[in-house]
């Protein structure tokens, strides 16, 4: 029987406007099982991962698990653990690393200044420091939430945590099982979706640089659906490849119609018109969905370079 990624991939369904939206991420490792929904169905006290999902709303920021690669046992012993905590948008990005044994000690962040980029509770709370090491490489791999993610996921995440490719997790859910193997790139953002472990090095390479790689990619979590795609489509037209030049600086509209204004950190300003269309044919958008459906894409129709004054006018 096929597989959604199979599907998706047949019908070369596109991959630009579907990264999931969070402007900051706050990942807890978790070792051991995952069920669908981790924070409430894994070895983490569910009552631990209501109160994050609960705090978290309307914050802009997104709670996910993340394990190494590997064997996932878990004894049940105190031990200490890694918690990140990464804001995605180019006019203050950040990514701080802390160690933990209580996760409860989350429960004590002010996570509506946490999604607004304020940092400064996340170390004071938990002793956050800078990351200073390779890219963090977060790869969805939970089988429990779609078959894909864990035949196509797992895989990945082994080769690349054996090669010694950046720094690598598996973690509970990106969205858009479909797209698997499907991985999250941090400090920038940005999310890939079919992904071979040879485009995800040239990936971690452009981060490295400072600059982000478009084969694969589906957009800046930063930005909402519209802007994704506006984003990657002025990246494509102007040739820029620098992770932090572009900003989604207004989005006029509404569905099925937006027209995004793209800004350039040296002051060049784009409008590009963005609509919103039914995939068709109907397709399965997760293994375990009981019915076909046809998920919104993103379409860029035009790219347009703005006059200075007209940028300044808009």
């Amino acid at each position: 029987m096929s597989t959604c990624s199979t599907v998706s991939r047949d019908l070369d369904e596109p991959l630009e406007g579907t990264a999931p939206v969070a402007r900051t991420w706050l990942l807890l490792e978790q070792p051991g099982p995952w069920g669908a929904k981790a924070l409430t169905s894994s070895h983490l006290d569910p009552a631990v991962g209501r109160a994050l999902e609960a705090a978290a709303k309307g914050t802009g920021i997104r709670v996910a698990l993340i394990r190494r690669p590997g064997p996932h046992a878990d004894r049940h012993e105190p031990a200490e653990r890694r918690v990140y905590a990464a804001h995605t948008a180019p006019d203050g990005g950040w990514l701080r690393g802390a160690a933990l044994t209580d996760p409860r000690r989350l429960l004590g962040l002010d996570l509506a200044a946490l999604g607004r980029g304020d940092r400064r509770g996340f170390d004071s709370a938990l002793g956050g420091r800078p990351h200073t090491g390779e890219p963090l490489t977060l790869v969805c791999t939970n089988g429990r939430r779609d078959r894909c993610c864990a035949l196509l996921g797992r895989p990945l995440a082994a080769e690349l945590a054996a090669s010694g490719t950046g720094d690598v997790w598996e973690v509970t859910h990106l969205g858009g099982h479909r797209f698997s193997p499907t991985l999250l790139v941090l400090p920038y953002g940005y999310v890939y979706g079919r992904v071979a472990a040879h485009v995800v090095k040239d990936v971690l390479c452009g981060v490295r640089e400072g600059r982000v790689v478009l084969d694969g990619c589906r957009g800046r979590t930063a930005w909402e659906r519209p802007g994704q795609a506006a984003e990657l489509a002025v990246r494509r037209a102007a040739g820029v490849a620098a992770a932090d030049a572009l900003s989604v600086v207004r989005t006029d509209g509404a569905a099925p119609r937006w027209e995004v204004t793209v800004a350039h950190t040296d002051g060049r300003h784009w409008r590009v018109t963005v609509a919103q269309s039914a995939s068709q044919p109907p397709r399965p958008e997760s293994c375990g969905a009981a019915v076909l459906g046809s998920p919104a894409g993103m379409a860029v129709v035009a790219v347009r370079e703005l006059r200075l004054t007209a940028a300044l006018a808009g």
